[in-house]
């Protein structure tokens, strides 16, 4: 059987791995061994942060129509459950822009979501 030499190969899967960990500090961005345990932590916390990330952005828009909903007399759950019985179908996303926005169409809502929750 024939001899496989993979100093190529090899150099090439360092060079990628070394490419990776530019910008990290002290030698996990020089020594191929800890700029690989380091790509890998990396890897591990991007992977972990691209499922938090949508949690956060929803915990964002929950304070903001909070905070909003607040200034127009209302807790959230209050806002929310008047929505739902008005029949008012926005996400919280929508929401939260329109809080930050325009105050004014956030005030006829938080209107809309009194009444219904009143009747």
């Amino acid at each position: 059987m024939t001899r496989v030499k993979r100093s190529v190969h090899a150099r090439k899967k360092r060079r990628a791995t070394l490419e990776r960990a530019k910008g990290f500090r002290g030698e996990a961005n020089s020594n191929y061994r800890r700029a690989k345990e380091a790509v890998m932590k990396a890897d591990s916390y991007a992977y972990r942060d691209r499922r938090n990330k949508k949690r956060d952005f929803r915990r964002l828009w929950i304070t903001r129509i909070n905070a909003a909903a607040r200034q127009n007399g209302l807790t959230y759950g209050q806002f929310i459950h008047g929505l739902q019985l008005a029949g008012i179908e926005l996400d919280r996303k929508v929401l939260a822009d329109i809080a930050v926005r325009d105050p004014e169409t956030f005030s006829r809502f938080a209107e809309a979501a009194r009444e219904a929750s009143a009747a």
